[in-house]
């Protein structure tokens, strides 16, 4: 039984081994939180990585990186010509669909892995899943799916849907830098930063971090009320217009 036991104690420890020597990501992003005020335009975050625990020899890696803000349901509309009008006859849900997503590669998705490997890992605005309520079913649909195309095209218009093939910079060969932008229209929430290592098409490792965006002071609590006491949010502004309409009123008014 020994003369068993020690090969199986030699490939245990090899593969231990082995696991020990596996890439690594350590990420630092310039700015973990950023504060909304009167006078907010947006930010640019920078973020860091290096390869650590790094295997003998040559390597030459990729990185992708990936943005993704809070979580909301979408709503796009399709117009037909009715009567010689153009009205919205039909629409598809997006359910869960990142407020923002940033994509970010050191060169064009396609030369780093194949389609499977990048429709996988969602690499690329198009590979992303988006979760869309068709009939009584949930699922995504098909890359060219008309509000599919829609969608992306609406986000990217405005600003919250970006991506950059040659947007990762390689500080060395295991070390990369990439910045990006939060417009001004980001909503507050936690921002999931996600990079992924690449090697001969074949992904290597994975790190993330996270960037919280929030409104600062007055603004952050009076956000956080409309959110937990929507109904008292509303009754309270709702009062407060009437309130000011009456003050106009009685200070306007000719006798």
């Amino acid at each position: 039984m020994g003369r068993f036991l020690a090969p199986a104690l030699l490939a245990g420890a090899l593969c231990v081994a082995g696991a020990a020597r596996a890439e690594t990501l350590v990420l630092s992003v310039s700015q973990p939180q950023v504060l909304i005020t009167s006078n907010f335009t947006g930010a640019d975050l920078v973020l860091f990585g290096v390869v650590e625990d790094r295997p003998p020899g040559e390597h030459r890696y990729d990185f992708a990186v990936t943005v993704r803000g809070p979580q909301e349901t979408f709503v796009t509309w399709r117009k037909s010509r009715v009567f010689g009008l153009y009205v919205n006859t039909d629409s598809r849900t997006f359910v869960d669909s990142p407020a923002v997503l940033a994509v970010a590669t050191n060169r064009p998705a396609g030369e780093i892995a194949d389609a499977a490997v990048l429709r996988r890992e969602q690499i690329g605005l198009s590979r992303n899943i988006f979760l869309q309520r068709v009939g009584s079913d949930f699922a995504d649909v098909v890359a060219d799916d008309p509000f599919r195309l829609a969608f992306l095209r609406i986000k990217t218009a405005d600003g919250l849907y970006v991506e950059e093939p040659n947007g990762v910079s390689l500080l060395a060969p295991s070390v990369f830098r990439t910045s990006f932008h939060l417009p001004a229209s980001a909503p507050v929430g936690t921002y999931e930063v996600t990079v992924k290592l690449f090697e001969d098409g074949q992904m290597r490792a994975e790190a993330s971090t996270v960037v919280t965006v929030r409104k600062d002071g007055y603004g952050q609590q009076l956000a956080t009320f409309s959110e937990e006491h929507g109904w008292l949010y509303g009754l309270a502004v709702a009062f407060g217009a009437l309130a000011v309409g009456f003050c106009a009123n009685m200070l306007l008014r000719r006798d």
